[in-house]
């Protein structure tokens, strides 16, 4: 009874997961299509006004990405929670906290960088996942998961970077998310010693991250490789 029990989740499971990810793959899919309807009608590759064109969708799947955290936590995704945090909160930072109160960032190149870095990995990404819940992996699509980070990484945190720099005149004119006392609650927060903590983090998360990618990248091409070899 147990054990049908377990099976009865595992599938549950599988399902919500595979739903998932074809919902994110699918919106992250959308969001790189009216980006490049933008750059079309623009006659250019240009950020001016892109962000306003995507600003719904990305808030929506970016924020969805929380679900991950929960999902390692629970023990239905096999990954570190803390690895999946890291990579989510600056996501969620870039977004919501430097882009979305400032109108100059928002025309910033930097969102051109961060956008064609995120589109691209997540539709691999979710790509990747659902189809190895469907049992059918492709190696082309295994071979980008673990290739195209290798640019588009640097690129996107290139990006989240430049939005932090682009982001910080804004906060230290406006006082933006920023508590001072006295105040009732007694508790101060600076919203700009905040934005200097984050670039100072970015170099040391980055590395730690892209070293992780690589480690991955030879342990599951290598194995393939090894593999194919093998059958020959």
């Amino acid at each position: 009874m147990a054990e049908k029990r377990r099976k009865e989740i595992s599938s549950v499971s599988k399902a919500y997961l595979l739903l998932y990810n074809i919902v994110q793959a699918l919106g992250w899919s959308y969001i790189l299509v009216i980006s490049c309807q933008h750059f079309v009608s623009q006659n250019a590759v240009t950020s001016k006004g892109l962000y306003v064109k995507v600003e719904i969708s990305l808030k929506l799947f970016q924020t969805a990405a929380i679900l991950e955290i929960i999902h390692c936590a629970i023990g239905i995704v096999p990954s570190s929670a803390f690895t999946t945090a890291m990579q989510v909160f600056s996501r969620l930072c870039t977004v919501w906290l430097f882009t979305v109160p400032d109108r100059e960032v928002q025309n910033n190149t930097s969102i051109l960088l961060y956008l064609a870095a995120w589109t691209i990995t997540e539709i691999i990404r979710y790509s990747f996942y659902a189809c190895s819940l469907l049992n059918y992996l492709p190696y082309f699509l295994q071979w980008c998961r673990y290739t195209f980070f290798i640019i588009l990484y640097p690129i996107g945190v290139t990006g989240e970077i430049l939005t932090v720099i682009a982001a910080i005149p804004f906060v230290k004119n406006t006082g933006f998310y920023s508590l001072s006392l006295p105040n009732p609650m007694n508790i101060s927060f600076s919203l700009l010693y905040f934005l200097y903590f984050m670039l100072l983090m970015y170099l040391p998360a980055f590395l730690m991250l892209y070293t992780y990618m690589f480690h991955q990248r030879k342990k599951v091409l290598g194995k393939t490789s090894n593999t194919s070899s093998k059958v020959d």
